[in-house]
Formats: C-alpha cells, sequence, structure tokens
C-alpha cells in the first residue's frame, strides 16, 4: 500500500530554485514519486510513496518559509500512481493570472466538511464549482453551478460576464483539494463580494470526512493521478484516462468511434493532426513492448 499526499502552501519563497535540487534529490533518495511545483507565492503538488517517507520529504517542506502549516490531504493506493519525480518552477502554483490576486491578504470564509450541506442547501447561497469542465463533468456537488471552463485562468472572465446573476447571493465555492478557492475566494473579494464560503480542504476532505448516506456529492471526484478518480472515503473510481488528453473516460467514451487507445477520445480528436496521432500510436506501441517485458513506460505516467 502506498501513501498519498496532496498538498499545498501559499507563503512567499524569496529563492525557489534554490530549494528545487535538495528537495528533489531528497524525494529520490526517499523514493518518492510525484509533482511538486515551487513558486514565489508558494508550493503545490502531489506525491506518492511509504508513509516514512512521506513524513521525512513533508517535515522538509515544513522547513520552508513560512510552510510550517502545510495543507496536507493524505490518501492510499494499492499501487504507485507516479512512475518519477519531477520538482518544478513556476510562476503561480495554481495559474489563475491574476498578479493582483493574493490569498495571503485574506480569502473566504472556511467551512468544515461537517458545516457544508448546511450551507449549500440555503435559499441564499449560490454554489459554484471552480474546476475546469471536465472534472466537473465526473462529479460535483448538487445543484452547483458549473462555469464551463476549461482552465482556471478562464474563471475572472466567466465571473465578470455572470456577476449580475448572483446579485444580493452569498457565495460558497469549492475545488479539490481547497488551493484553487484560495485564490477564487480572494479573486471575489477584490470584485466587490462581501460574503465568500470555501469548503475547507476542498471535495477530498469532504468526501473523507462525510458519511456516504450524509452527502451531497455526486459522481467521482477526479485527482491528477494514475487513479484518475476517487469517491466517498477516498476509494479509488472506476475510470481510466485518455493518454492523449489526460481526461477522465467512462465506458461510453471508450465505446465511441473517436476513441482510440492510448491516441485519442471523443474530447481530444477534434483538435489533433495526423502527425499528432502517428506520435501518440507510436508512444502507445513503446508502452506494449515494454510491458511485454514487464517493463514500465514513462510515456503512460501522469507524474
Amino acid at each position: 500500500m502506498f501513501a498519498i499526499a496532496a498538498l499545498y502552501r501559499f507563503a512567499p519563497l524569496p529563492d525557489p530554485a534554490a530549494l528545487r535540487g535538495p528537495l528533489l534529490d531528497l524525494c529520490r533518495a526517499e523514493g518518492v514519486r510525484g509533482t511538486l511545483l515551487l513558486a514565489p507565492e508558494g508550493i503545490n503538488g502531489t506525491i506518492a510513496g511509504t508513509a516514512g517517507a512521506l513524513a521525512t520529504v513533508i517535515a522538509h517542506l515544513e522547513t520552508f518559509p513560512g510552510c510550517a502549516a502545510l495543507e496536507v490531504k493524505r490518501s492510499e493506493a494499492e499501487t504507485m500512481p507516479f512512475g518519477r519525480m519531477k520538482v518544478r518552477l513556476k510562476r503561480e502554483i495554481v495559474t489563475m493570472g491574476q498578479p493582483q490576486v493574493d490569498p495571503l491578504a485574506g480569502t473566504g470564509r472556511y467551512v468544515e466538511p461537517q458545516a457544508w450541506n448546511a450551507l449549500i442547501r440555503a435559499n441564499d447561497v449560490v454554489v459554484i464549482d471552480t474546476r475546469n469542465d471536465y472534472e466537473v463533468a465526473i462529479g460535483s456537488f448538487a445543484g452547483a453551478v458549473d462555469p464551463g471552463t476549461r482552465s482556471f485562468r478562464d474563471f475572472p472572465d466567466w465571473w465578470r460576464a455572470h456577476r449580475d446573476d448572483f446579485a444580493g447571493k452569498r457565495i460558497a465555492m469549492f475545488c479539490t483539494g481547497g488551493i484553487r478557492c484560495e485564490k477564487s475566494t480572494n479573486f471575489l473579494l477584490g470584485e466587490g463580494v462581501d460574503e465568500v464560503f470555501h469548503l475547507r480542504g476542498g471535495i477530498l476532505n469532504y468526501l473523507e470526512q462525510v458519511p456516504r448516506e450524509d452527502s451531497l456529492w455526486r459522481g467521482e471526484c477526479f485527482v491528477f493521478d494514475q487513479r484518475v478518480s476517487v469517491g466517498h472515503g477516498l476509494v479509488p473510481g472506476g475510470l481510466s484516462s485518455c493518454h492523449a488528453c489526460r481526461r477522465p473516460l467512462d465506458a461510453a467514451d471508450r465505446a465511441h468511434p473517436d476513441y482510440e487507445q492510448g491516441v485519442s477520445c471523443p474530447r481530444c480528436r477534434a483538435d489533433q493532426t495526423e502527425a499528432d496521432r502517428a506520435r501518440f500510436r507510436e508512444r502507445e506501441r513503446q508502452m506494449r513492448i515494454a510491458a511485454a517485458r514487464g517493463q514500465r513506460h514513462l510515456g503512460a505516467e501522469f507524474g
């Protein structure tokens, strides 16, 4: 059994590049895999390994400036959900493209999972899913507004186009693990919205804390590793992913004429060129060769 930690922290990191090498070396020495993003605004990512190895890496991360209180959501998987370890330097740990947004200056009010149902059932509350369209498609809270965004960068324009629809309402927002809501709630406060709330720890915390029989969650929750999705109790779901666009696929998607294993799915086929498909077919061929030899081909990996 492998332990998984989805983590983030907004904190001023004066020199992320100086932190990268030692962090990557430690992760590799401990056998930890996944992806961590470092930026001047903080750290974000998901890693997996033994429980002891994760504890060592997390203790190291907590020595970074302002990171003593990392937000960490833990789960488990029977197989390693990542193929390698990457530590990347970024401008933002979650890309919104709004330089004025600063979660350290203030966010919406946190709501614990146990209090979330009562809030979103209130008649004067609008619930907004801040995730991307392909994530929302496989699961969301009952009655939540889907902005239909393809990227988190699209959220500010969507809000400005629709803000009048929500006049006089309190706004409750949620995302996978909580990080996007740190920015989206700060953004709404800057746009003049007075009452903004967000689910502490995101969907993952809710699915872990709230029993299925009391839950207002419908469907599965997309995660950015080889599990693809999880359900209540953070049990891995029943979806696979398109190796071309990484979007989740169900049985109907895999039966669609545009689905070709390792090459395309109904959501990405029209965006591909013949050269793209040729490249993906060769990658799929190499993956099958590696599997026949009992090896793991990195082209199949999320991490």
